[in-house]
């Protein structure tokens, strides 16, 4: 877990030292928006990390909201976790609130390609929850995570 937060702080540290792009629009307060969700995707049904430990590596993660609408698109790395990253024209639409409220992560890869045990149909679902927000020079970060992936809808 300590090795997982340090990647996480790394790679926000990373972003925050980016340099920034000229063209981006700021907003009215002056700080370049930026948002970030993490998590690891485990292989099983109830999303917690099982008996051997397992993760999802190489599965589609979308960030889902409102009526199925995606917004973001990632895939897990060989840990099963994953980053994405939201930029202001992708935020516009939302407020944080809106967010945690009305957006959903969605593993699109079946289950049973990481265990042939585990069911054929469904897909893991997570609800998002706010972190925090780190504001570094101009720009402020709002950083997301999973709460934690459970399989719905299968038969």
């Amino acid at each position: 877990m300590a090795l997982k937060l340090a990647l996480f702080v790394f790679l926000v540290i990373a972003v925050v030292a980016a340099p920034l792009p000229r063209a981006q629009s700021q907003p009215v307060s002056g700080l370049f928006n930026l948002s970030l969700i993490n998590g690891t995707v485990f292989c099983s049904v109830n999303g917690s990390i099982g008996a051997n430990g397992t993760v999802f590596p190489n599965a589609v993660v979308r960030l889902q909201c409102g009526a199925g609408n995606i917004v973001s698109t990632t895939i897990t790395d060989g840990s099963g976790m994953f980053v994405i990253t939201l930029d202001p024209r992708q935020l516009l639409q939302f407020l944080v609130s809106s967010l945690v409220a009305d957006c959903n992560l969605v593993v699109v890869t079946p289950l049973v390609t990481c265990n042939a045990n585990l069911p054929i149909g469904g897909v893991l679902q997570s609800p998002l929850q706010l972190v925090g927000t780190i504001i570094r020079g101009v720009v402020r970060i709002t950083i997301f995570t999973s709460t934690g992936f459970t399989l719905t809808g299968a038969t």
